[in-house]
């Protein structure tokens, strides 16, 4: 039994536990013994009641309760923020783990909320199917949880809808209470020196895309046969992935769900050197210790690091002080620089090199493929006594011969019509998640109605885990608002939601792939991956998935 406010004396508690993520606890509340007393008037708004139990939801030990009503008065907690009577309705652009949380703390926040998600792919999770690499696949199991969101009678997902071809956003917005974007990244920085439209120069996203079966690189083809060496542009976690993927051993791709032409292609490859290139030291190197332990702990794989790249200045130690990820990554590259190695002739080699910047790609004897990256040698430099350090050009240069070159330096987010965007740092201003059409300092404007998360929110960084935190700040932002009553139609005519949206489709007579589309896609997958010893084997075409959909 839980101990509650005497206001609550006269109600009798009993608990039960649910299933779910396995931090809510449903209290089950009996009716009151009074039968002149209205039993609606105790509960909270938006409740799931009969006439003889209420659930509430408990959260860390603390009530959450709704309004109460008692004696006349209403009784607001912090714990949870009514919407009221009326139905709010709430579109999701994008369905990668930042849409699919937003979605998840939407439905348990709010019980007359009702959630649409459209994704310009047929197929839902975003970078959780596409992003993640085949070697992880403990990492994919969120999808699952994600599934279950989907699976709600109050969230629809709507494939196969791209926004700004498909649909525009201010459709959307007049057809939703609430639109919350989280498309994520979907293009690449451009690193801007001579040489890098040579055949042989790809982004790491795009080969991410292609060895995970993505519909947009299907026919990309990267040459892995003409060529013992590919250099990767970049140290973070993105650059060891792809760094461990042409260094693993085929026999181990085999049992995971890469692609079935990323798995023909390296079956074939000739790749037996990788070099890793970073502008910066090892002291800021943009890893995790846990991507860089796996890869360093790879059989049969010669790691070399310059011992004199690993000397730090007093700078560096006073900065890995405060930093506990970086300080572990530098004593594990120190280690394996350290660690004894008489590797046999055909051993693969991994090479670590920091201090190098690119300056230009140049061209192999046939004039149009990559055949070495000019580098220079580079020194860390603060910027205007702000304490950042920055790395700057020594004049001093030397070439890694190559035929491969995969630059991983950082995704970048595309504006659409209708978005104020901010350029320079690739996302959409934002104050916790609200949009802003104005985001001068001191003279904010609140875009209302309008929100953002993910990547396009606070740019592509962080792990799968980091959207999570990134969803509950945004839609607390949402809830406030919903309070103050800031996302009202100024009719005061309730927006059609859904019901809009599908009008919106068949008027332009757009075909869309919905969550059941979606299960059919994923169980050809299955069927096949099993008879192949694999956990699917990826549709890889777009006409393909939307054959597989039965859209």
């Amino acid at each position: 039994m839980f101990s509650v406010p005497s206001l609550f004396g006269y109600a009798s508690f009993v608990t039960s536990f649910g299933v779910g993520d396995g931090s809510w606890l449903a209290v089950l509340l009996k009716a009151f013994s009074s039968p002149s007393r209205k039993f609606d008037d105790f509960l909270p708004v938006g409740s799931e009641v009969t006439r003889e139990h209420a659930y509430f939801e408990v959260e860390g030990g603390g009530w959450k309760m709704g309004r109460l009503f008692l004696h006349g008065a209403r009784l607001l907690s912090r714990g949870f923020c009514s919407l009221g009577s009326n139905r709010i309705s709430v579109c999701i652009v994008g369905s990668g783990p930042a849409g699919f949380y937003t979605a998840e703390k939407m439905l348990k926040a709010h019980q007359t909320v009702e959630v649409d998600i459209i994704d310009r792919l047929p197929t839902p999770f975003g970078l959780v199917r596409y992003g993640v690499a085949p070697d992880h696949p403990e990492t994919k199991i969120v999808a699952n949880q994600f599934s279950r969101v989907a699976k709600s009678e109050r969230c629809s997902f709507f494939g196969n809808i791209s926004l700004g071809s498909d649909i525009s956003l201010s459709e959307l917005r007049e057809n939703y209470d609430i639109v919350v974007l989280s498309y994520g990244a979907e293009s690449d920085r451009s690193i801007g020196i001579p040489g890098e439209d040579l055949n042989g120069i790809y982004s790491a996203r795009e080969f991410v895309w292609w060895y995970n079966g993505h519909p947009d690189c299907f026919k990309m083809a990267p040459d892995l046969k003409s060529t013992d060496t590919a250099v990767i542009l970049g140290l973070g976690n993105v650059a060891l992935d792809v760094a461990r993927i042409l260094l693993r051993p085929v026999s181990e791709l085999a049992k995971t769900d890469i692609s079935d032409h990323a798995l023909a292609s390296l079956q074939d490859s000739t790749i037996r050197k990788v070099y890793l290139v970073a502008r910066r030291g090892p002291a800021q190197a943009a890893c995790t210790a846990k991507e860089l332990r796996e890869i360093l702990g790879m059989k049969n794989l010669h790691i070399k690091i310059q011992q004199v790249d690993l000397d730090i200045s007093p700078s560096d130690e006073e900065e890995l002080k405060n930093q506990r990820i970086q300080k572990r990554v530098y004593e594990l590259l120190s280690k394996a620089a350290a660690s004894p190695h008489c590797p046999p002739a055909e051993q693969r080699e991994l090479h670590f090199v920091f201090f190098r910047k690119p300056d230009r790609f140049l061209p192999s004897e046939n004039g149009c493929t990559v055949g070495a990256v000019h580098l220079e040698k580079t020194f860390l430099e603060e910027n205007g006594g702000r304490g950042e350090r920055f790395a700057v050009g020594r004049g001093e240069f030397e070439d890694i011969t190559c035929g491969l070159v995969l630059k991983s330096i950082g995704y970048k987010s595309l504006p659409i019509d209708g978005l104020p965007f901010d350029s320079h740092k690739g996302v959409v201003p934002n104050l916790k998640g609200r949009v802003l059409s104005s985001y001068q300092t001191g003279h904010e404007a609140v875009e209302h109605g309008l929100y953002v998360a993910g990547w396009l929110k606070r740019g592509p960084i962080g792990i799968v885990a980091t959207n999570l935190y990134c969803a509950e700040e945004t839609v607390a932002s949402i809830s406030e608002d919903v309070e103050k009553g800031l996302l009202t139609a100024a009719s005061g005519t309730p927006k059609p939601g859904r019901q809009g949206l599908l009008q919106l489709l068949e008027n332009k007579n757009i075909k869309f792939v919905p969550f059941s589309g979606w299960e059919k896609i994923d169980a050809k997958e299955k069927m096949v991956g099993q008879q192949r010893n694999k956990p699917r084997e990826k549709i890889t075409t777009w006409e393909e998935l939307l054959k597989a959909s039965n859209v």
